[in-house]
């Protein structure tokens, strides 16, 4: 069986297409890209962009131990509307994912329930304690794709040294959560106007900063490829920008929230605009602009980060850290970025598919023929208004809803099979 994509614009960065052309599948893979293709069915993308399916190398599914709050099966689901058709997800679960067989866990859940693909990441150190390493040799061979004790920076130098030196050696990319714990515990939100006008403390930019210099010069010395998490302030993404110009393996993601609102966003004790790293200032937001622009940070992930309603509706101070992020991603992209003028459409796709893909090295993010047919279907132009009842995340934690949006997926195929149809 066939099946021809007709008529779309195809959009693929990683081979420098961008036209007005046709999409042949055969077998579940890509067949051929050229014009006046034929297939046993068609699929008219008329007006529609056509790209390969969206990469999120940071995601949060909670299964094992938190599956109240998400789960593989429904976390895919989400990630299937919002046009994405691979995932890494964190390693931070209960227990947290230390050891093969729990990696072999979710890959055999995965294969079960998810309808897209979902690769682990791998703790970096046992238990997420930031002091024993992990058999990454292990992780690495029962499936892993990264190691990460993303929720936590590793404290000791000594340690994130070693981890980051077996790290390169077993040529697993490290995904860092550059965090100073000891200057943001009790923190609440960002330290500014905004946290003093609401009486909450604050969360200080250079306990980001100070953690993205530290953890990217030991990679250095490392020799290993590091990853810096959901980058949230100027100062960082200049850390990053020198230290690529130094010749520094360090790759960098922001995720949506952070080019699109600031820690104004929390005035109204909004729980669902709580998150960590926390939203931060004008001057941050259009730093982050910058970086996506000149190649800076190397793409988009969602950080998304799923809690029920029970955990959001409680006092600020008290609410758990995170935001769901997948389904709104895109929209948000071409709204804030794209339609502004910063980016290109088809510099957005680029950092939303193929950018997280190089960082873990994944067979994604592309349309070449003979990989696997993995495309995301989406309309540059609709409107929509984000409605938390039609999330297909278990949960609904987004400072969005309510929100109007830009570009809407009409359809998300994984392995040439629709997983996700608007219509």
């Amino acid at each position: 069986m066939s099946l021809v994509i007709s008529n779309g614009l195809v959009i693929d960065p990683a081979n420098n297409l961008s036209g007005i052309c046709d999409v042949l599948i055969e077998d579940g893979k890509i067949k051929e890209i050229s014009t006046a293709l034929q297939g046993d069915k068609v699929l008219d993308a008329t007006g529609l962009v056509v790209c390969p399916g969206l990469v999120d190398i940071h995601c949060h599914f909670r299964e094992p131990g938190f599956e109240s709050k998400e789960t593989i099966a429904s976390g895919s689901r989400s990630a299937a509307r919002g046009g994405f058709t691979t995932v890494v997800t964190m390693a931070n679960t209960n227990p947290p994912i230390d050891n093969a067989g729990l990696v072999e866990l979710v890959i055999r859940r995965a294969r079960e329930e998810a309808c897209i693909h979902v690769c682990p990441a791998a703790c970096a150190t046992k238990d997420l304690k930031g002091s024993e390493i992990t058999e990454m040799a292990d992780l690495k061979a029962a499936g892993a794709v990264a190691v990460t004790d993303d929720g936590r920076d590793i404290s000791s130098s000594s340690v994130m040294r070693h981890a980051l030196d077996y790290a390169g050696m077993v040529g697993l990319p490290f995904l860092s959560h550059s965090e100073d714990e000891a200057l943001t515990a009790g923190g609440a939100m960002n330290e500014g106007y905004c946290a003093t006008l609401m009486g909450l403390p604050g969360i200080p930019k250079v306990a980001e900063d100070i953690r993205t210099d530290r953890n990217i010069r030991l990679a250095e010395i490392a020799n290993a490829h590091i990853h810096i998490q959901h980058v949230s302030t100027a100062a960082s993404v200049e850390i990053i920008r020198q230290a690529k110009k130094r010749g520094a393996k360090v790759t960098a993601e922001s995720a949506p929230h952070y080019f699109s609102l600031t820690d104004e966003a929390t005035l109204n004790f909004n729980t669902n605009a709580k998150m960590n790293p926390p939203l931060r200032e004008k001057e941050d937001v259009e730093a982050i602009i910058e970086g996506f622009k000149d190649g800076t940070l190397d793409c988009i992930a969602t950080d998304h980060a799923p809690h029920t309603q029970t955990e959001k509706r409680v006092e600020f101070e008290v609410a758990p850290f995170g935001i769901i992020g997948l389904e709104t991603s895109l929209a948000l992209t071409i709204t804030h970025l794209v339609n502004p003028g910063h980016v290109s459409l088809e510099k957005a796709v680029a950092l939303l598919s193929p950018g997280g893909a190089r960082v873990c090295n994944l067979n994604a993010g592309t349309l070449t023929p003979g990989v696997s047919a993995d495309i995301a279907i989406f309309d540059p132009q609709e409107k929509w208004t984000v409605l938390s009842e039609e999330f297909a995340s278990k949960s609904c934690n987004s400072p969005f809803v309510g929100a109007t949006l830009q570009g809407r997926v009409r359809y998300t195929l994984c392995k040439g099979t629709v997983v996700y149809s608007a219509s």
